[in-house]
């Protein structure tokens, strides 16, 4: 079942994942007697100093679970919703009289997943196409036979190339055609390791070309990136990416 399908439950999992990760401590009874009074203080204390933002604790709640809820929907692309019939839904949830059988409510998600994952892609590949035709007329921009463009920033002085049996160190910074950053070592400061054979078919391609100590920015269409599937939260189907790349060493 998909995350789209269990929203409501996403906010409570949140509280009862953080309460988890609260380590619990064996101590001695004694202790725990004495230890109670000042901590039923001291939520007592936190929880009448915070006024409700709205009439009361319901009403703000009640926002609040709502924003959390249009918050996932957005970062999943779905915020594209009829909210009168969003709320027609809630109502018959929390109800249990749904005008469609349970059955067919996970279809229904889905069928409406495949539509705006469908317009995302055409949109997606056709501002890609766009960029990539344009970006190839710069000066520097290499193009190859399967649609992969490169520019070398800087020029590697040591001979060694991985092939697709090495692990390769890289530093890296991924953004969008927009700009957007989606992941960055460089921004991290830390390069990072790992075998050449399991990344996107662009990297395979363009790290083999390259000599450790050289430094490209790759021009990636979706084909040679993640295709029509979607990558974290900012990376969506279709999309095509733009990454810096350092081959700092090859093992």
């Amino acid at each position: 079942m998909k995350k789209t399908i269990i929203l409501a439950l996403a906010f409570v999992c949140s509280v009862s994942g953080w309460a988890q990760t609260k380590q619990v401590v064996p101590v001695k009874a004694a202790t725990v007697v004495k230890s109670v009074q000042p901590y039923k203080k001291a939520v007592a204390a936190k929880t009448t100093s915070i006024a409700p933002v709205f009439k009361n604790t319901k009403d703000s709640a009640s926002y609040a679970l709502g924003y959390r809820i249009a918050q996932s929907l957005k970062g999943q692309g779905l915020q594209d919703v009829n909210f009168e019939f969003f709320k027609k839904g809630m109502n018959a949830g929390v109800a249990s009289k749904g005008a469609i059988p349970d059955s067919l409510l996970d279809i229904c998600i889905k069928n409406y997943q495949d539509k705006m994952s469908t317009e995302k892609i055409a949109v997606n590949r056709a501002a890609g196409a766009a960029f990539l035709a344009e970006n190839a007329k710069r000066p520097g921009v290499v193009r190859l036979t399967n649609g992969l463009q490169y520019e070398v920033m800087v020029a590697g002085t040591d001979t060694t190339k991985p092939t697709l049996k090495n692990t390769v160190r890289c530093h890296y910074h991924g953004t969008l055609i927009t700009g957007e950053v989606f992941d960055s070592s460089v921004q991290r400061g830390e390069p990072i390791s790992f075998p050449l054979n399991g990344v996107i078919k662009g990297w395979q391609e363009a790290l083999q070309l390259m000599t450790v100590g050289s430094k490209w920015k790759l021009f990636i269409p979706s084909e040679l990136a993640y295709g029509e599937r979607s990558a974290g939260p900012v990376i969506g189907p279709g999309s095509t990416l733009i990454f810096e790349v350092e081959l700092l060493g090859v093992q």
